[in-house]
């Protein structure tokens, strides 16, 4: 009979790549469903999301202009790294939102399906957002579509993985940067995911990744001069309306809460909730004696 000790998993936060423990120095417990304890996670400061800002800043002109092409390639290899360790997401997941072990397993393969879906839009994303338009005049009328900037998530609190997946992947495909703040109960998915992004090509501060007091993180979010759209997804009716005040102070875009089932196949909306439409005129002329234009 083996009198050895199991290991511990310490889960931390990840920021700019990195996995630092909260700078507070504050842990909270997690449970699961019974209330039997999990883990600790840590319990960010408004000093860690602040941090994580300037993180995904110094990460947004990389992403951002990295082609679309790569961009795919790049969400493509976290379902791959995702897919094998599919069976530690499942526990994770069936501990988090007390599933049997066959549900939290569809769960984690859609969010794998989630991430392959949306690596096929970074490429096709601005084809169906973009194109000519006809004005009247000798101009070409150009608009294509660009990612806002660091965009700051509040992710779904029930569906902490899945519906991580669905509100994250969409920001980082059309090149915008993302802090994230992790369900607050059932923030164990979401830690274990920044160590399948941080092996997946991923550059870091691409995904910051936050857990702790939802209110207590995301209203320095709200407020940053820095951040350039929130998605508030997993904030309730309440705190919803306080982050849209906050928010309104630098004109960030915002995305209201609205209710989703995560397990459906997701339309574009949230793609093109972050981008901006830039366009471009440009001159016609003639080319050559023979008048041909162009």
């Amino acid at each position: 009979m083996s009198d050895r000790l199991s290991v511990f998993k310490t889960y931390k936060l990840y920021v700019g790549g990195k996995f630092p423990r909260s700078e507070s120095g504050r842990v909270y417990e997690v449970t699961d469903s019974k209330g039997n304890w999990l883990a600790n996670a840590p319990l960010s400061s408004r000093k860690d999301a602040r941090d994580a800002v300037v993180a995904a800043r110094k990460a947004f002109g990389g992403w951002s202009g990295a082609t679309a092409y790569n961009r795919g390639q790049v969400l493509y290899r976290v379902a791959e790294m995702l897919e094998g360790r599919r069976e530690q997401f499942v526990r994770e997941v069936a501990d988090a939102e007390g599933l049997s072990k066959s549900k939290a397993a569809a769960v984690v393969d859609a969010a794998v399906d989630r991430w392959v879906w949306y690596a096929g839009w970074t490429d096709k994303i601005s084809q169906v957002t973009g194109g000519a338009n006809p004005v009247a005049g000798p101009f070409f009328n150009l608009s294509s579509p660009e990612p806002t900037g660091v965009v700051a998530v509040v992710a779904p609190q029930q569906s902490s993985f899945l519906g991580l997946v669905s509100v994250l992947a969409p920001v980082i495909a059309t090149g915008n940067t993302a802090v994230v703040i992790a369900s607050e109960k059932s923030p164990l998915p979401a830690l274990s995911l920044a160590e399948v992004l941080a092996t997946s090509d991923v550059p870091g501060g691409v995904v910051n990744i936050l857990s702790g007091r939802t209110a207590e993180l995301a209203a320095p979010l709200a407020a940053h001069q820095d951040v350039n759209a929130i998605d508030l997804a997993g904030a309730d009716e309440e705190l919803a309306k306080e982050l849209e005040i906050a928010a309104a102070d630098n004109l960030k875009r915002v995305l209201r809460p609205q209710a989703v089932d995560y397990s459906e196949t997701p339309g574009i909306d949230r793609m093109t909730a972050f981008l901006e439409t830039k366009t471009v005129w440009h001159p016609t002329g003639s080319l050559g004696a023979s008048g041909s234009s162009y």
